[in-house]
């Protein structure tokens, strides 16, 4: 595949100075420089050794149905603060283990401080680390009870992302908010980037993504693109260290597949292309198979969104070439699945479902602790979701049907526009399967569910249930949606 590998077109414009938080003197809190012991987690092991706490980790994690790997190394590293947060099967085996415990209590840091790409560094190869090594988290806060998708510390981050760009987000991450059209002029990059720099373009993916996990990617985008420049202003500078500019270069490559996102989530598709190819050359430079099964995973996902299904295909079996070399099933059942969102679009049946029993094969073996941290979006829900759209491509209309209503069911209610995608999934499966009026009730939860999500895409798929709905007239749930979407569509 012939991508560009042209920076000047990718974020609209020439380069422009821009900053990222923690590129004052000193790191910012959420970086920290020094991992701490997880002494709390420690009291709960008592007088069993690793090996043996391990054991009653995994007999727990068989009682409620969960696979984890957990071994004595995987406890030494949550007690020496390495992991600073489970990812959720071992956040549900811990809270079976310790009834009444929250993570805080064990000692473990809030998802939102931890949402991201942790940086590659064997040991911490340059004296520093973000602390979020092994900690696939792809949420905000994790609370005890029902968890809202848009509270006030949100609202916070979003309009200091949108008002005031990287210095107000900085500002925000340390307690304050600072916005105004000087806010990024006070921070300077410095000639050759250090750790800090690396640490702010990590934190740069975190935020990203959580943002876009409660809001969704409209509105995102032009910001976040400012930070991709900027991140590649950074890796030109020549760095301090070469564990430096690996993590600069991990870095760069997954904001690029951040930014991407946003672009193809918006309905920006050759924006997005251009991003992601910009992730994919970065890989080949800095020899990263992680990035690069993730650069073509999301490849191939876009192919099929643009209508070119042999190029998805193409594009997942390269990913999948690369992901062999990670030992992450996850990794590799995500690009089996969008393997097979390019068979079901070209109509081959048989491929499709194949591909689709290689995914659901490789998801039962469960997690591992190397799976990648951009991937913790991806559980059940998403796995039945991307079913039913193949299911869907391929006029099954029953098995979409099944597959949208288990999404919808299993979404967690963080992932706020996760949960409005797979709503108006089922709502134009339901469509396609002749049943009108529950299509436009799930159709009118989904518009609900806008008031705090902003994607084109979840929009443009509620006005295709609208255009196949639009003959039912007369139905009063569907008359009730149709006048709810006119009414958007002319406001």
């Amino acid at each position: 595949m012939g991508y560009p590998f042209c920076r000047q077109t990718l974020c609209g414009g020439p380069l422009t100075a821009c900053t990222f938080p923690g590129m004052a003197s000193s790191p910012p809190a959420s970086a920290a420089t020094q991992r701490q012991p997880n002494l709390a987690f420690r009291r709960q092991r008592g007088g069993l050794s690793p090996g043996e706490f391990a054991a009653a980790v995994r007999r727990a994690a068989r009682e409620i149905g969960e696979r984890v790997s957990c071994d004595a190394r995987y406890v030494g590293r949550v007690e020496s603060g390495e992991i600073r947060c489970p990812n959720y099967a071992y956040e549900r085996v811990f809270l079976h283990m310790f009834p009444g415990r929250t993570l805080s209590d064990l000692g473990f840091a809030p998802r939102a401080s931890v949402r991201g790409r942790a940086a590659r560094i064997p040991g911490g190869g340059d004296g520093t680390s973000t602390g979020t090594t092994s900690c696939p988290a792809h949420s905000d806060h994790e609370r005890a009870g029902p968890h809202p998708g848009h509270d006030e510390e949100s609202d916070v981050l979003r309009r200091a992302f949108m008002a005031g760009g990287p210095a107000a987000l900085a500002a925000t991450t340390a307690g304050a908010v600072l916005c105004g059209p000087g806010a990024a002029s006070a921070l300077a990059a410095p000639a050759r980037a250090g750790a800090p720099e690396a640490a702010a373009v990590e934190e740069a993916v975190r935020r990203i993504r959580l943002l876009d996990d409660r809001h969704g990617a409209d509105g995102l985008y032009r910001r976040a693109g400012t930070w991709l420049r900027a991140a590649y202003e950074l890796l030109d500078s020549r760095p301090q260290r070469q564990t430096v500019a690996d993590r600069l270069h991990a870095g760069a490559g997954e904001l690029a597949i951040s930014v991407g996102w946003l672009a193809h989530d918006s309905g920006r598709l050759e924006d997005a292309r251009s991003h992601y190819g910009e992730a994919l050359a970065t890989s080949r430079v800095a020899e990263d198979p992680a990035l690069e099964a993730h650069a073509f995973c999301n490849l191939a996902f876009l192919a099929r969104d643009a209508g070119r299904p042999r190029e998805c295909v193409r594009a997942a079996q390269a990913g999948t070439q690369a992901a062999r070399r990670l030992g992450s099933h996850r990794l590799l059942s995500l690009l089996a699945l969008r393997e097979a969102g390019g068979w079901s679009r070209l109509g081959d049946r048989a491929s499709c479902a194949e591909a689709l029993g290689r995914a659901r094969a490789l998801f039962a073996r469960g997690p591992v602790d190397d799976d990648p941290e951009w991937m913790t979006f991806f559980g059940e829900a998403e796995l039945s979701g991307l079913e039913a759209q193949c299911w869907a491509a391929l006029g099954d209309w029953t098995l979409a049907t099944r597959g949208a209503r288990r999404a919808v069911a299993l979404q967690p209610p963080h992932f706020a526009r996760n949960t409005a995608l797979f709503t108006a999934q089922l709502a134009g499966d339901l469509a396609g399967a002749g049943s009108p009026d529950e299509a436009a009730t799930q159709a009118a939860r989904a518009l609900d569910l806008l008031a705090d999500v902003r994607s084109s895409r979840v929009s443009t798929m509620l006005a295709a249930t609208a255009h196949h709905l639009a003959p039912h007239r007369g139905d009063a749930a569907v008359d009730s949606f149709l006048d709810r979407m006119s009414a958007r569509l002319t406001a």
